[in-house]
């Protein structure tokens, strides 16, 4: 609902956020709901909802700042012994500390380690290995909607664009063949198709089959190359 745009008065006027924290618990040794647990990707969630809905989670996002890995991302399996960063827990690492900011202005901990982040990002061109510069692999030019945890290179520009109109900066060119690998997915309506839901129980859909025009994958892709052209000093392509 956030995402959509829901008013979050709506849910404050229920006590939403004060039945969450009086009712629910993380699978993750029964922790308040509002503390988060050890899994970037969760965390980050629970970082941009509590600011949407007015909660106190300035502990939780300066967890970001202790768990963030020395190649500068991170990583959900950190709690396995894992060093290296992966790009969907640190996009969605991302995604929640730049909620933080937005909402609170952030701190400079939390604001170095988005820097960071982004970082780790854009040297690799949002979707190369920085050891070879070849792709991670397909699965970064498959666009599906809901997005939820999974990376792909138009779900990380969506993310650039916000943080670039947030701040005020203009796109960096590293994201220039990201840009292009989402234009060249654009069908020939000017649509972009929906790839395939991502498994997951859901209380209702959202959006089309896979194969058929996305309205939500449109909606990104369209602002996406909108912000690039208009912004970005390479232009169009």
């Amino acid at each position: 609902m956030r995402e959509w745009g829901l008013d979050a008065s709506v849910l404050r006027e229920r006590r939403t956020a004060e039945l969450l924290a009086e009712n629910c618990r993380w699978e993750y040794e029964g922790r308040p709901y509002w503390d988060g647990e050890v899994d970037c990707c969760i965390n980050a969630w629970t970082v941009a909802n509590g600011v949407w809905l007015g909660m106190p989670v300035d502990e939780l996002a300066d967890w970001f700042v202790r768990h963030q890995l020395p190649d500068g991302g991170w990583n959900c399996e950190w709690i396995e012994g894992s060093t290296r960063s992966s790009f969907h827990s640190t996009l969605n690492s991302l995604k929640g500390l730049l909620a933080y900011e937005i909402a609170t202005g952030g701190t400079d901990e939390t604001r170095a380690a988005r820097r960071s982040g982004e970082e780790f990002l854009l040297r690799r061109g949002l979707f190369r290995r920085l050891s070879t510069g070849e792709p991670l692999g397909p699965w970064v030019g498959r666009f599906a909607y809901p997005f939820r945890w999974r990376y792909n290179v138009l779900n990380a520009a969506d993310y650039f664009r916000e943080a670039s109109l947030s701040y005020g900066n203009e796109p960096d060119p590293r994201m220039a063949d990201a840009i292009e690998m989402i234009r060249a997915a654009r069908a020939s309506d000017g649509t972009w198709l929906q790839a395939g839901r991502q498994p997951g129980r859901v209380w209702f859909e959202v959006d089309t089959k896979a194969g058929e025009p996305s309205k939500w994958l449109t909606l990104s892709g369209i602002r996406v190359l909108a912000w690039w052209d208009q912004s970005s000093p390479l232009g169009s392509a």
